[in-house]
C-alpha cells in the first residue's frame, strides 16, 4: 500500500524539480545510490522495471526507504501494462510512471488513488490522459519529440498542463534552464545523472554532491 498520496507526490515532484530513473538488480548498489540522491536532497525517485526480477529488488528498496529514508517517495517506471501496474502498487509504490499511454493502467492507478504518469507525445495524448486523471504527464521521449518548444507550444492552449520531460535532459545549468524557461513542472533525469565512472567506482559521495549541485541548478534557473 502506497504511504504518500497522490497530491503528496505532485508536490514533491514540483518542489525537488527532478526525478531520477535508475536501475540496478544490485540492491546494495540501489540502495547507496537512493542515499545519495537522498543525501542531495531529491526527494522523489523512479525505480524502473528493468531486469530480471526487478520487482522484488523494488520491494526491497522500498522497505529500505521507509525505514531509513524519512520523505523519500519511491514509485515505479518504465510499466506497460495493467498487471504490472497492480504487481508494483501492492509493493507499496507511491506512484506508477509509463513510457506510453495505457487506459487500464490509468483505472487500476485511480481505484487505489496512485499518481500515475503516462507518456506522451502529442498535445491529444496529454489531453486524453488529463481526462484519465494523470496529474502529470512524461513527455517521451522529450528530445524527439520536440524539446522545450514543444512543452511551450502544449502550454500556450493548455497553461494548465503539468509535464516532465525524460529523454535527452541532463546536469546542465544551460539545459535546465531552456525545460524549465518553457515551462515544465520537473524533469526525468536517468544515465546523466549516473556518470559511468561514478558507477564503476562506487563513489557514493561524488554522486551526492552531483546530486547536491543539481538542485542548486534547478533552484538557480527556475
Amino acid at each position: 500500500m502506497a504511504k504518500y498520496s497522490r497530491v503528496e507526490v505532485f508536490q514533491a515532484m514540483k518542489e525537488t524539480g527532478v526525478v531520477p530513473v535508475f536501475f540496478n538488480a544490485d540492491i546494495e548498489v540501489s540502495k547507496a545510490v537512493l542515499k545519495s540522491c537522498y543525501d542531495g536532497g531529491i526527494r522523489v525517485f523512479e525505480f524502473v522495471n528493468r531486469g530480471d526480477f526487478a520487482h522484488e529488488v523494488f520491494g526491497e528498496l522500498n522497505k529500505y526507504a521507509l525505514k531509513n529514508l524519512p520523505g523519500m517517495i519511491l514509485g515505479a517506471g518504465s510499466l506497460v501494462e495493467d498487471a504490472t501496474t497492480a504487481l508494483y502498487i501492492q509493493l507499496g509504490s507511491n506512484f506508477i510512471v509509463s513510457p506510453l499511454l495505457n487506459e487500464n493502467m490509468a483505472k487500476i492507478c485511480n481505484r487505489r488513488k496512485i499518481m500515475w504518469s503516462p507518456g506522451c507525445g502529442t498535445i491529444s495524448e496529454i489531453n486524453k490522459a488529463q481526462e484519465l486523471g494523470a496529474e502529470v504527464v512524461k513527455m517521451f521521449p522529450a528530445s524527439e519529440v520536440g524539446g522545450p518548444s514543444f512543452v511551450k507550444a502544449v502550454k500556450a492552449p493548455m497553461p494548465w498542463t503539468d509535464i516532465m520531460p525524460t529523454g535527452g535532459v541532463d546536469t546542465s545549468k544551460d539545459n535546465l534552464k531552456q525545460w524549465f524557461d518553457a515551462g515544465v513542472t520537473c524533469v526525468g533525469m536517468g544515465s546523466a545523472l549516473f556518470p559511468k565512472d561514478i558507477m564503476a567506482n562506487k563513489d557514493w559521495n561524488a554522486l551526492t554532491q552531483m546530486v547536491k549541485e543539481l538542485i542548486n541548478n534547478i533552484k538557480e534557473v527556475r
